[in-house]
Order: structure tokens, then sequence, then C-alpha cells
């Protein structure tokens, strides 16, 4: 019997699909990749074909303010997940809640670079953020400010510099609250007014006689106050994150709130999001205490006088309304002799904070440098005396 002749299997020549699969996010037309937020044009950009498109800013008047009283009868978890996050895991090394892509499966914590592991979970409803303000500054733009900072501290370690180099950046957008309330303060005190009187003294002289002096003396009349103060409070800004220290969220400055643009799921795309780990209630006792210390001033400021003392003060709220929110945050993270280092980049006005290590071999270096110098002058000094 003649051998079998083996007969070729056909190539599966796969099928051209006209438009992507099902289910991509923000699928390039051109060439179906996935599309990211480019903030150099300001929209989405294919990084594959260059595709790109420009999302419409939306009108800020679409922005509400929520009521805050009614917002307290409902629960927080009964809200929805962020559109394109629907899944979250907790960082096993500093704790924080990340959400994550649609898609993606693992990731490094942007707060301190920890793989995570763990395998994601549904992401739970909360209040969801309707209003960001969307990255201004792209990774290069990034990069350079965190470069030109970087330049400027003295006695880094030479590794430092090489995160700004190698663009080791997490652009990462964090959660916020706003808080407005009319506030209705009422106080009693005391109003302090100096005035000026001259008082005579008998003293000694260098001779030892006694002479008679005139001495200026300060004394500060009480006159008991009351009234009321009335403010407006307009966007109290307080963090919803707990990954980061306040002093770095505080030393990022001031961010143009009156940009605010209205959610959108694209402005999102290929950053990272964290959930709120501060809740609304939470939030609002801390925005509290920034309006009590105003409004401390003012009742001080509505006394008036040389000097003030506040006997009592009751402060009413109303009208309070709150706005859940993303502000856009490029974030390091450095590890320096078993210490973990953040730095942060203000993603619309680049401005640069973080916690700066010490290089003890560059100390030491300049600490031999100038003991090495003192030692020659002392020879020359004395080798030119002989």
């Amino acid at each position: 019997m003649p051998n079998a002749i083996p007969v070729a299997k056909p190539v599966e020549i796969p099928v051209a699909q006209p438009v992507p699969p099902a289910g991509r996010k923000f699928p390039c037309p051109s060439c179906g990749a996935r599309l990211d937020f480019n903030p150099a044009v300001r929209g989405m950009k294919c990084p594959f074909c260059g595709y790109e498109q420009k999302i419409d800013a939306g009108d800020a008047a679409d922005i509400t303010e929520r009521d805050y009283n009614d917002y307290l009868d409902r629960e927080e978890g009964t809200g929805q997940a962020i559109p394109g996050r629907s899944s979250e895991v907790r960082c096993t090394g500093c704790g924080a809640m990340v959400l994550l892509e649609d898609k993606v499966e693992t990731d490094k914590c942007p707060f301190c670079a920890t793989h995570l592991e763990n395998k994601p979970e549904a992401a739970h409803a909360m209040i969801p953020p309707e209003s960001l303000l969307p990255f201004r500054l792209d990774l290069r733009q990034a990069r350079d400010a965190f470069g030109i900072w970087l330049n400027a501290l003295w006695f880094a370690p030479t590794e430092l510099k090489r995160i700004a180099a190698l663009g080791q950046l997490a652009g990462i957008y964090i959660p916020y609250w706003t808080y407005d309330a009319m506030t209705y303060t009422d106080y009693t005190g005391e109003r302090g007014i100096d005035t000026t009187t001259y008082q005579q003294y008998t003293d000694t002289d260098a001779t030892g006689n006694r002479v008679t002096r005139t001495r200026t003396v300060v004394v500060t009349n009480w006159t008991p106050v009351s009234g009321e103060v009335r403010h407006f409070f307009d966007d109290v800004l307080i963090c919803g994150s707990t990954s980061l220290p306040d002093d770095l969220i505080d030393d990022l400055g001031t961010w143009d709130l009156k940009k605010l643009e209205p959610f959108r799921a694209e402005y999102l795309s290929s950053f990272k999001t964290e959930r709120y780990a501060i809740g609304l209630k939470d939030g609002y006792k801390r925005s509290k205490t920034i309006m009590k210390g105003v409004i401390d001033e003012l009742v001080r400021r509505d006394i008036g006088g040389h000097h003030q003392r506040v006997r009592s003060q009751e402060s009413k709220f109303s009208a309070v309304t709150f706005k859940p929110l993303l502000l856009p945050v490029w974030v390091a993270v450095y590890r320096y002799h078993e210490k973990t280092f953040q730095f942060l980049v203000n993603g619309r006005s680049g401005r640069v904070t973080g916690y700066r290590p010490w290089s003890r071999w560059k100390i030491a270096r300049l600490v031999a440098l100038i003991l090495l110098t003192i030692i020659v002058v002392i020879v020359l000094v004395n080798a030119t005396g002989k």
C-alpha cells in the first residue's frame, strides 16, 4: 500500500474587523488600539498610529453643587463605580485603594511602587466624582519640572536623579471634596484699647544720687462686646486620599477650581485613579476645622481694637453643599536606605514637592574636602612663617 500523502492543513486567515471588538475602551477608529488621554493635545491620542481626537471641555454650568444634608440620609455605598474603573485593589504596601482600568489585571501602586499582587475585586459603589481638572502637563513636562527641582537639591543621591531621567513618574487622579457653607457666628468678648501715659519714678544715677525719671507706660482698657459675623465659604478643598502626607498635598499649591470640567471617563484613560479613603462626612468635619480657623480671625477682626478676648463663640452652618472631584498629580517613588520617599508634581501648574533623601557619601566628601583645605592652609601658613 503506497504511503499516504499528507494533506496540507489550510491556513486560517483572520477575518478583518471593520470596528474594534465590543467592550474596548476608547478604541482608535484608525487602528483599533486604545486611545490614551494626552495633555499635550488636550484630547485622546493613539500611541501607535498617532490618531488624535479632541475632547469637548463641556459646560461648567453642568457641574452641580450637591446638597450635603440630602446625602446624609443616604448610604455612601449606594452610589456607583467610576466609569471605566469597575475593579479595585488594595495595596499591601501602603494600604491605598487603587481603582484599576478595565481590562487591567495587575499594576504597580503609584504611591509606594508595590506590585499589586492580590486579586482585584469589583469596585464598591460610592459617590462618584462629577468634575475634574484634566492633566495639563504630560509626562515629558512633568519630568522636566521634576528634574529642575532635583537639580536644585544639595547632597541628593545621584541615583535619585535617574528617576526623572527615566521618566519614572505615574500620573494619578487624586479624589477631593469641596464644601460650600453659609456661616453665622454669635460671639461675646472684650475689646482692648491701648492708651499711653507717662509715669514718674525714682532711680539711682551713675554717681549714686537719687533722681526722678519719666517713663512711658501702655495701659489696656477692656470693654465688653458682642456681635455676629457672617461668611460664605466657597470651595473649601479637602483631599479624599490618605496615601499621601497632608503636608505634601498642601504644598502642591493652589488649584484653578474655577476651570473644573464635567467628568468624562476619557480624561482617565492611561492614568491611575484612587478611591476615596476619606468619606463625605469625615471630609465635612475636616472642612469645618478649616472654616473655624477663618471664623476665629473674622471674629477678632470684628471685635477690633488693639487686643481681643473671645469669651464665647457659636457658629451655625447652613446651605451646605459639596462636590466630588478629581485632581491630577504626577507621583514618583524612590527607595533609599530602606526608606520610601515620595515626590509630587502638580499636574496643572508643575509645582514640585516631596521628601528628599540626603547622600551621606556626598556630605562626608564635602566635610573631608573642607578639613583637607584647612590642613593645607595651616601647613602653608606655617611654612611661610618659617
